[in-house]
């Protein structure tokens, strides 16, 4: 059924082509467009990020001899520098963005529980990433220690190594101001790291009957309610308390009850104080739920290290934005396949096969299904990989 055709071809099977439609009918995105439609233009950003191009210069080099072939990838008639470079400026970024919350509920669907895990709640990390910019060249970026850039923000969804929402600022945005754009779930688990120590915004979470695990960032005035005289030097737990904050603000901006759970890190030889609103998980759970924080950064360093992120098609913020939407896309798409298609690879072996045969014509399953585990095993993305660091 394959035979003959490309293995980018291939791939973009895999995309819900009906909702792009939709989106793009939705915002206009063709409206006097002659050539060079909303359409093409995500399939030659998607073969960007696959196929990992530096830059500009460097992907239409890539594209260029294979211009016969450009209407069966997708392209259109033409792809050129000026008209690649026109869309990233003036495309409705919205039509990129959904496209990315579709591509994410798709994947989450496929891969389901990616392993048995020891609460059956939802638990979600969140994280933010900065990437760079020169100040020259994108001169829309706000300062941040002096220099420009964008963040990443993501709401990475533990149990399937999926990013479920994710929101695009200037650098010079405090991490803590986007907690109160997270659709939280009921009863689900949101761990953060000391950043996000804002009692006014863990306050939205208790609220909404969620639960959150937070690293404190400095010490907090409170009365201990309730002390368990809870002291386990073989786990690491050095008291599990239930308290109130005494401060005026943080009493005023939390009035319920927390918990405060004390965990001594044996191998970092460090110490570290957690806030929850859960009293029903044990403090060893606690510190557990904690660790796996760890993926998201995990997933930010994935994202950096093979898709591209890090070099840009265009230096304006559309551009910008558009190219990481195109990113998280790709990504998505990857795991989506590697679900579909029941490979026993690790998402990073997946895409670096694909990114040496995109234009290649051999049916996928005979390019993907025949691979063997173990031949891929230097420079895995360790999705297990737990520790305190952060």
């Amino acid at each position: 059924m394959n035979k003959g055709r490309y293995v980018f071809s291939q791939l973009c099977d895999f995309l819900p082509t009906d909702h792009f439609k939709w989106l793009v009918k939705k915002y206009e995105g063709n409206k006097y467009v002659k050539s060079f439609t909303c359409w093409n233009h995500l399939m030659v950003l998607l073969f960007g990020q696959l196929s990992n191009r530096e830059g500009l210069r460097d992907l239409i080099v890539t594209i260029s001899p294979f211009k016969s072939a450009f209407h069966h990838l997708g392209f259109g008639k033409n792809v050129s520098r000026s008209n690649l470079s026109k869309a990233n400026e003036i495309r409705e970024i919205k039509i990129f963005q959904e496209f990315a919350d579709k591509m994410v509920s798709i994947a989450r669907e496929k891969r389901g529980v990616v392993k048995d895990f020891f609460i059956s709640n939802n638990v979600y990390a969140f994280d933010s990433s900065t990437i760079s910019l020169c100040l020259s060249v994108y001169w829309w970026t706000k300062l941040h220690h002096g220099k420009g850039g964008v963040k990443l923000h993501e709401l990475y969804d533990v149990k399937t190594d999926i990013p479920t929402f994710s929101v695009i600022t200037d650098a010079s945005v405090h991490d803590s101001q986007v907690m109160e754009l997270i659709p939280y779930e009921k009863e689900s688990f949101y761990i953060f790291d000391r950043a996000y120590m804002a009692t006014n915004k863990l306050y939205i979470i208790e609220e909404a009957e969620a639960y959150f695990v937070v690293r404190e960032k400095h010490k907090m005035s409170f009365e201990v309610i309730e002390d368990k005289e809870y002291n386990n030097p073989s786990s690491g737990i050095m008291a599990d308390q239930i308290i109130r904050f005494k401060g005026h603000k943080t009493k005023k901006q939390y009035p319920n009850k927390l918990r405060r759970v004390v965990f001594y890190d044996y191998d970092g030889n460090r110490t570290f104080v957690f806030y929850t609103n859960n009293f029903e998980v044990t403090a060893e759970q606690v510190a557990l739920l904690y660790k796996y924080r760890w993926r998201v950064e995990l997933f930010f360093k994935w994202l950096k290290q093979h898709l591209r992120i890090k070099e840009f098609y265009g230096t304006s913020e559309n551009a910008v934005k558009i190219q990481i939407y195109a990113a998280i896309i790709a990504y998505c798409l990857v795991v989506i396949v590697q679900e579909c298609m029941d490979l026993k690879l690790q998402t990073y072996d997946v895409l670096r096969i694909l990114s040496t045969a995109l234009l290649t014509k051999m049916p996928l399953c005979d390019l993907l299904i025949e691979q063997k585990e173990e031949e891929f095993t230097e420079g895995k993305y360790q999705q297990l990989c737990l520790n305190f660091d952060g």
